[in-house]
């Protein structure tokens, strides 16, 4: 028997919220020495990351295009002529890419496509009611992060971008990092192809979110920016928020695996070490009502954690999640949505009957023949989804979020002596006269 464990199991319910359960709030992260000296050299002197990426805006605001180029080819290491990616490039690109990977980028945008057709025949509507409404209108422009340079994440691309397009956005842009020769990953080119992204360019990190938020001599000044990125694309979006539209700030991955005594162990621990190796700062918790349950998984961890490419990731994930062990299945989904999980994986003897109880999750994923990872592809529903807890009050990226609301007012004459009166009484009490004679003249004059 394994002596040695990576998933810690907590039986005191304080312990386990204090502990398994417990997310330090998103603060200025300590950036790993190479990285910050290569920050510090830049600049020659000692900034911290919020001001690095302060100085990247700055720049791409008063140069534009040069500042672009010269950050996104300092950091990703690239060389390039031209910041936008050619028609040429994308169909060369079908070239390189395998007819099998082909088709499944085609079926996964179908199926994501699919989902948010449906979804879009239930999204709020424009009506005219009384001499009120409201009108719905897309995006007129809409900015993708596709994260990723030597890695591709097809994937993200289309779960960010189809959402977009099925929405009505007139024009989606990307923007992504360079391979060192200054080609953009072939595979990446195609799933934005496919996925209906019009124009794409060179450029990555900070400088990216700037170029979408500013415009600049060749990359458009977007309504909004979506999609998930690292650490300086986080920053920058908190700090440009409000100039720009954004989507939200994502955290590192998390998955919550809910079980009872009927559970598979070995497919509990395939759901946790499938997001524990996404990141370092993943966070893959069990709750449990079972102590052996809990005991059968931390086992399973160590069997297939031995069989993953990435398992010495995967593994300090491990090491930062961990195992609750509740009382009973009431106190489990308490602690559940208390901790609001990005995903919800719920395997239990019937887990649609647990549905109603489900209040803060990013995606629910229901039983044995339902993993996250095929949400994470090919299910439908967009997988860029809220975490950090902020579950309790956000939602997965939608059609809803390439979509906003305009109130409208027609009233008729009739309407205005109904309702002036009590309008121009109210900007009165609240000391705004000019408010009340605007009324008051219209009222006069009948």
């Amino acid at each position: 028997m394994t002596t040695t464990r990576s998933l810690r199991i907590v039986d005191d319910i304080e312990i386990a919220r204090a502990t398994v359960l417990r997310r330090e709030p998103f603060a200025e992260p300590l950036l790993a020495e190479p990285v910050q000296r290569g920050i510090d050299e830049l600049w020659g002197e000692h900034i911290s990351p919020a001001d690095h990426v302060r100085r990247i805006i700055e720049a791409v605001r008063t140069e534009g295009d040069a500042a672009v180029a010269r950050f996104s080819q300092r950091f990703d290491g690239s060389t390039y002529d031209s910041i936008e990616v050619s028609g040429d490039e994308i169909a060369r690109a079908y070239d390189e890419v395998s007819p099998e990977d082909i088709e499944a980028v085609e079926f996964a945008a179908h199926r994501v496509r699919r989902y948010h057709e449906m979804q879009l025949e239930h999204a709020p509507t424009s009506f005219r009611e009384r001499g009120m409404g409201m009108e719905v209108r897309p995006l007129q422009r809409a900015g993708i992060y596709m994260p990723g340079s030597d890695a591709a994440l097809p994937s993200s691309v289309i779960h960010t971008a189809v959402p977009g397009v099925v929405a009505g956005v007139r024009q989606v842009i990307g923007v992504t990092a360079a391979r060192p020769d200054g080609t953009v990953n072939p595979l990446k080119l195609v799933a934005a192809h496919v996925a209906g992204v019009q124009r794409i360019f060179r450029a990555s990190g900070a400088q990216a979110i700037a170029a979408l938020a500013f415009g600049t001599e060749t990359i458009p000044r977007v309504d909004k920016i979506f999609g998930p990125g690292g650490i300086f694309v986080t920053i920058a979006k908190q700090q440009l928020f409000g100039r720009v539209g954004i989507d939200a700030i994502y955290g590192p991955t998390e998955t919550l695996v809910l079980a009872d005594e009927h559970a598979s162990p070995d497919l509990c621990a395939a759901d946790l070490l499938a997001q524990a190796e996404h990141d370092v700062l993943a966070t893959p918790v069990l709750i449990t009502t079972s102590r052996a349950l809990a005991e059968a998984v931390a086992e399973q961890i160590e069997v297939q954690i031995a069989t993953l490419e990435r398992g010495s990731i995967a593994r300090a994930a491990i090491e930062r999640g961990g195992a609750v062990v509740a009382a009973d299945m009431d106190q489990a989904l308490e602690l559940a949505n208390e901790f609001a999980p990005e995903h919800f994986c719920v395997l239990v003897e019937d887990p649609v009957a647990l549905v109603p109880r489900i209040r803060n999750a990013g995606g629910v994923f229901l039983g044995e023949s339902s993993p996250e990872v095929l949400g994470d592809y090919t299910a439908g529903p967009s997988h860029v989804m809220p975490t950090g807890g902020s579950a309790r009050f956000a939602s997965p990226l939608t059609v809803l979020d390439f979509l906003k609301v305009m109130s409208v007012v027609n009233l008729t004459p009739l309407d205005l002596d109904q309702l002036g009166p009590y309008a121009a009484r109210l900007a009165r009490a609240e000391g705004l006269t000019g408010h009340a004679q605007s009324i008051e003249r219209r009222l006069e004059g009948r």
